[in-house]
């Protein structure tokens, strides 16, 4: 282990904030069935490792075992709490539940990737490889729920990554937290790219019937190739308009988001996606221009130079351009929308299509007051004494 020996992240991590000038170098080969097969140091890691040969074969042994494919592991966690409050003034929901960390669809472009790095995990394939489920979440929220202090406020589930990812079939809780949700009438919204909300129906029908649910399905592209490589293990474009259909007959509302869209790879399709969309029950659309927090930035060129080398300069010249010639742009009330005048033309594609196609309706309102609040469990001798009677 050494601390001066040269690492190809350099080079990226150069500006993953967002000046130009990036040189940005293919490091490894793709992974079928991953977003990134990039282990990618996160940004706190002080040592750099150099592979070699120790004379008993162990190089030869590591290069066979990469060729195999990564399987996903799952820690458990006993969370200290579920509730995250919003910070940001350009997000419309006050609070958020991510049943789990890091997520195995393995969207290459995921702004929660970064999040790993507080794991000290790598937020490229240890992102989607190695993931954190919250198996307190739903004990956790009806003891936040039954403060007396609280005050039922917008919420929204699956805001960082997806509650519906694959491990959900096995572990179920997502559904956990909203047979919770539903106990006490707190209204919710969700936004996954998964059809495994179609399970839940028979707890969030009923709920949209009082007003205290919503559902929104991300649809990033119409063409399943792309699908594949952008966003690997998730739902199907097809399934996920299936998904949309069957939501919006059971009578939740649903809406879409066309997030990311990224320049010259998906922004051609937003009109044929809200098309889509509207015809299967959407009520209402919104969408994000790619940003590239962090680490997101060199994995994402990496993505870029591996599957469209083509065209890969002529993508990130037009972020920029949406970005203030810069990569990123943190900024609030910017980075949500961009700036300049391709942000406009964006801007003005997405409203013209909204209003033809009926999905320029406000979102759905949560009813506040049906809350009833948890009560809280007695403790010490209130509650021997609650075992007596």
């Amino acid at each position: 282990m050494s601390s001066t020996l040269p690492d190809p992240a350099d080079a990226l991590f150069a500006d993953s904030e967002g000046a130009e000038g990036v040189q940005v170098l293919p490091w490894p080969q793709a992974i079928k069935g991953r977003g990134s097969a990039w282990a990618i140091a996160h940004r706190f890691e002080r040592d750099r490792r150099e592979v070699f040969d120790d004379g008993w074969g162990s190089l030869d042994q590591q290069v066979q075992e990469q060729d195999l494919p990564p399987e996903t592991q799952v820690i458990e966690e006993q969370a200290r709490s579920i509730l995250s409050s919003n910070q940001s003034p350009d997000i419309v929901f006050d609070m958020s539940i991510n049943p789990y960390r890091g997520c195995e669809h393995g969207c290459i472009y995921c702004f929660a990737r970064p999040t790993h790095s507080y794991l000290s995990l790598s937020p490229g394939l240890d992102f989607e490889t190695r993931l954190v489920a919250k198996v307190n979440a739903a004990e956790r929220l009806r003891a936040e729920l039954s403060r007396p202090r609280y005050q039922p406020r917008l919420l929204c589930i699956g805001t960082a990554t997806d509650a519906y990812q694959p491990i959900e079939r096995r572990l179920g809780i997502t559904r956990q937290v909203i047979e919770v949700l539903a106990a006490h009438r707190h209204p919710f919204s969700l936004v996954t790219k998964s059809s495994g909300v179609e399970r839940d129906l028979d707890l969030i029908a009923p709920m949209a019937a009082q007003g205290l649910a919503a559902v929104y399905v991300s649809i990033t592209t119409l063409d399943p190739a792309l699908a594949r490589i952008l966003e690997p293990r998730a739902a199907a474009p097809h399934r996920r308009l299936r998904t949309l259909r069957t939501l919006a007959e059971a009578g939740v509302p649903v809406g879409v988001s066309v997030s990311p869209l990224i320049p010259f790879i998906n922004e051609p399709e937003l009109e044929r996606i809200l098309e889509q969309a509207a015809e299967a029950g959407a009520r209402s659309a919104f969408s994000i221009p790619l940003r590239l927090p962090w680490e997101v930035n060199p994995l994402f060129q990496d993505w870029l130079l591996q599957h469209y080398p083509d065209r890969a300069a002529r993508v990130m010249a037009r972020l920029r351009d949406l970005r203030g010639g810069r990569d990123n742009d943190p900024r609030f009330g910017s980075r949500m929308q961009g700036e300049g005048l391709w942000a406009e033309l964006l801007q003005q594609r997405m409203r013209k299509a909204c209003t033809r196609l009926g999905l320029n309706r406000e979102r759905t309102p949560m009813d506040l007051t049906l809350f009833m609040r948890p009560q809280a469990p007695l403790a010490g001798p209130a509650a021997a004494q609650g075992e007596l009677f």
